[in-house]
């Protein structure tokens, strides 16, 4: 089974933001920005990417697919970790070209690889006008070195 989108080309301004068609507005590289949320809490897990095969696989099994960037590969995120995000619901903005994705985060409840919750374990701070970062105290929920190796 293959998912189908509409393409964004063929609506009109009005049918892309009012209407029922999907047609996500995916880059020039083909990706998409995806915003992901715990269900419950409502934090912001991670900030990805997704093409139209991760979009597509995403929506038919109901665990996330990604991107990703770094590996120029497909990813199913979890399948390494166990750390699988199951759907809850997916929406995208006016113009179609960002989502935000809600899931419940199964295993050690870990969406990032460094083993915390969220990959926003850091906040920037600004002191005598020098722009650095501080640790939120956001718990590692497992070793990345023992899951990924290395």
């Amino acid at each position: 089974m293959t998912t189908a989108f509409a393409d964004p080309k063929s609506l009109t301004h009005e049918e892309l933001e009012e209407g029922t068609a999907f047609a996500p507005r995916f880059d020039d590289k083909g990706l998409i920005t995806v915003v992901t949320v715990e269900a419950g809490s409502k934090d912001v897990l991670m900030v990805a990417h997704m093409n139209a095969e991760a979009l597509a696989l995403t929506l038919e099994t109901g665990i996330a697919h990604y991107w990703s960037r770094s590996r120029n590969s497909l990813w199913k995120k979890g399948e390494t970790s166990g750390e699988l995000q199951e759907v809850v619901e997916l929406t995208t903005d006016c113009d179609q070209d960002c989502l935000v994705m809600v899931v419940r985060q199964t295993g050690r409840g870990a969406a990032c690889h460094t083993g915390r919750k969220s990959c926003f374990y850091r906040r920037v701070t600004l002191q005598d006008g020098k722009a650095g970062l501080e640790d939120t105290g956001l718990p590692r929920l497992f070793d990345p070195k023992a899951v990924y190796g290395g």
